[in-house]
């Protein structure tokens, strides 16, 4: 069977689905090698390793036709919703952590392969299906993958039913594979995307914006830091967060360079474990700002300085701390309860944001 690159006639549809339904094995083309298709809850699963020479011991991703299927996930992280968001369909496979449901077959310690190919005929009969199916590459093991289809018929015979011919593939290389979870970002098998490439996308650069970046700014600062280093279970520390691909800093609109943090904001965080002695003070730079993923400004005369400071329609990334749109006041003058309770705000507030981030 010979298809363009084009969703699948209903036809075409029902025959492919008909087949898999059955436990038979189907060849069909995505835009990086071909796979054989497989219904996982059948005795076709056993008879594609079989094909294959491949250690049975060993498993397979599963793919789907839809982003949608990531919801079948007990639980998602935002880093792997951006990375399917920015790149599915395509040449990326994720093991993300958690088996969904009917899907133990293909879990590996926990960890669970899951990719969206971009071929139109394949993600077209992908998300037909209402039971799940794993593509594995149309070759023996060990081997390189067969790039035409005359060829992964004369390779496996009668083993398959059905080899549909979408001629060559766009692309002729694996998918990028790549474990993503807390504490996890590693690229299993290359491809076309590089890990920083991946890390950029998945990640988050963050900044807090007050008035002089001496108090509330760097409080806010140091309490992102340590939360995000606990979502992610790294250090909490610029090297451990960069490692998937996550940045926080903070600056003041009316900053001077190079100032400390005030006395109570240092003692209040180091209460709390968190030690931001270190920190200097930075003045707001539009180019940092349009850098950043997300900033959060403390007060709305913040917020209104940062979009009177970038070019329109650039400050869509940047609103209040405070999801529920007040202002955190200047706690500088006052007694260190004072910093302890705006902390404490801040931190509440931060708190509710982070889910969005990791």
């Amino acid at each position: 069977m010979t298809v363009d690159n084009a969703p699948p006639s209903p036809e075409l549809l029902d025959r492919v689905v008909g087949l898999l339904e059955q436990g038979r094995l189907v060849a069909l083309p995505t835009e990086t090698v071909y796979g054989i298709a497989a219904r996982v809850d059948s005795p076709a699963w056993d008879a594609l390793f079989e094909a294959k020479g491949r250690p049975p011991e060993r498993t397979a991703t599963w793919h789907v036709g839809s982003k949608s299927a990531l919801e079948r996930f007990p639980e998602v992280s935002p880093m792997a919703r951006r990375l399917g968001e920015r790149y599915w369909p395509g040449p990326l496979t994720l093991v993300l952590p958690g088996v969904p449901e009917g899907l133990d077959a293909l879990s590996l310690d926990g960890w669970t392969g899951i990719r969206f190919p971009a071929h139109p005929f394949t993600s077209g009969v992908l998300d037909a299906l209402d039971f799940p199916a794993v593509l594995s590459s149309a070759n023996r093991h060990g081997e390189a993958a067969i790039a035409e289809a005359a060829k992964i018929r004369d390779a496996f015979g009668e083993a398959l039913a059905l080899v549909v011919d979408g001629g060559k593939p766009s692309l002729g290389e694996a998918s990028t594979v790549l474990r993503v979870g807390r504490g996890q970002f590693e690229i299993l098998r290359e491809g076309l995307f590089t890990v920083e490439e991946l890390r950029a996308v998945a990640g988050r650069q963050i900044a807090f914006v007050c008035t002089g970046n001496t108090c509330r700014s760097p409080m806010a600062e140091g309490l992102a830091r340590h939360m995000l280093a606990d979502r992610l279970n790294v250090a909490p520390t610029n090297e451990g967060l960069a490692s998937l691909g996550f940045g926080v800093r903070s600056m003041g609109v009316f900053a001077s360079l190079g100032a400390p943090a005030s006395g109570h904001a240092v003692g209040v965080l180091k209460d709390r474990g968190i030690d931001i002695s270190q920190h200097t003070s930075h003045p707001v730079v539009a180019a940092a700002i349009e850098a950043q993923d997300e900033v959060y400004a403390l007060t709305r005369s913040h917020l209104d300085a940062l979009t009177l400071a970038l070019p329109p329609g650039k400050a869509d990334h940047c609103q209040l701390l405070d999801p529920g749109g007040g202002d955190i006041p200047d706690p500088i003058g006052g007694s260190r309860e004072h910093y302890a309770q705006c902390a404490q705000r801040i931190a509440e507030c931060i708190e509710q944001r982070a889910p969005d981030w990791a």
